[in-house]
């Protein structure tokens, strides 16, 4: 009897050992395990949101109990919240302005720069509007702040006598910041007079295929989800008129409007596990993740040294 009690005990043991065995298999597996839990705030540019929900939506696949919160305020209003304390993560369509870092650091936030993508800001028409080019000088004179053109025709020959009808995105909007200090060169100012802003991408692409006239200007991947419906107009930079593409935007030939894309996290959140995996997953995957968002991947160069950035700030 004592024979026969001892043996069942024995094999009891040993199926909690296997049992415990495969807990240990399923709970293991890091950043692809599925162990991770918590949250992650993001906001910011409504350029890199796409490429922000393309990234949480296959981060999530493999770690579905870390929940991610990806906003488009714009990358003005983004910063201001990463500065309170109340992001993780910004989104950012050009690089943080020495205010915005004074500002983080007062308020003891110290933000980390990796660059996540490229992108072209892409000048676009209603498809009824007859503009296939545009040099920046006349960019320039069409947007200037103290801007009196009319009508289309008074930029210059080849330009169709039409009223203007202009749209952009509104001050707190990164692409707004980049454009009016690119190519009109001033303080983050343009003219007001006949142009409708938005800080959401999607009503300036209604507005612009609604509207006869219409022309304006976004992120070059808003483009590309929306061609079917707009007009795309060259840009001559002082080299002939190029149009915005994965290769023009990379290799710079796209002037002067390529630029790059950037994620803000902060030395105190890139210390949180599912930040630290979540970062790592988009440096690690741009590539899938830009493809994903139809937005310009990084070069292979720019992408190394994203992550010698990422590896720096996470050591830091």
């Amino acid at each position: 009897m004592t024979r026969w009690l001892t043996i069942a005990i024995c094999a009891l043991f040993s199926l909690g050992a296997a049992a415990c065995g495969e807990e240990e298999k399923k709970g293991g597996g890091g950043s692809g395990g599925g162990d991770l839990k918590g949250t992650i705030a993001i906001d910011g540019s409504s350029t890199v949101q796409p490429f922000a929900q393309a990234a949480l939506e296959l981060f999530q696949e493999e770690n579905p109990d870390v929940r991610v919160t990806v906003g488009g305020a714009g990358t003005g209003d983004g910063f201001e919240k990463f500065c309170r304390g109340e992001l993780d993560i910004a989104d950012a369509s050009r690089a943080i302005e020495d205010e915005e870092t004074d500002a983080c650091k007062k308020a003891g936030v110290a933000p980390a720069e990796l660059q996540v993508a490229n992108d072209g800001i892409a000048v676009v028409s209603n498809k009824g509007l007859p503009v296939k080019c545009m040099k920046t000088e006349q960019l320039k004179e069409l947007f200037a702040p103290k801007s009196k053109v009319k009508s289309y025709s008074e930029l210059g020959s080849g330009l169709p006598s039409k009223p203007v009808s202009l749209f952009s995105p509104g001050e707190e909007s990164g692409t707004f910041d980049f454009f009016t200090e690119t190519v009109l060169e001033t303080d983050k100012e343009q003219r007001q007079e006949k142009v409708q802003t938005s800080p959401d991408d999607n009503v300036l692409v209604t507005g612009v295929s609604g509207e006869s006239n219409a022309l304006g200007y976004f992120g070059f991947s808003f483009y590309e989800q929306n061609k079917d419906k707009l007009g795309l107009v060259e840009v001559d930079g002082g080299s002939g008129c190029v149009a915005p593409s994965t290769a023009t935007i990379q290799d710079g030939s796209y002037k002067p409007l390529s630029r790059p894309l950037f994620m803000y996290p902060s030395a105190k959140s890139i210390k949180k596990p599912q930040v630290k995996a979540f970062l790592d997953f988009v440096v690690k995957n741009q590539d899938k993740i830009s493809t994903a968002a139809k937005i310009v991947p990084m070069t292979s160069e720019q992408a190394t040294k994203s992550q010698q950035a990422l590896t720096t700030a996470e050591q830091g």
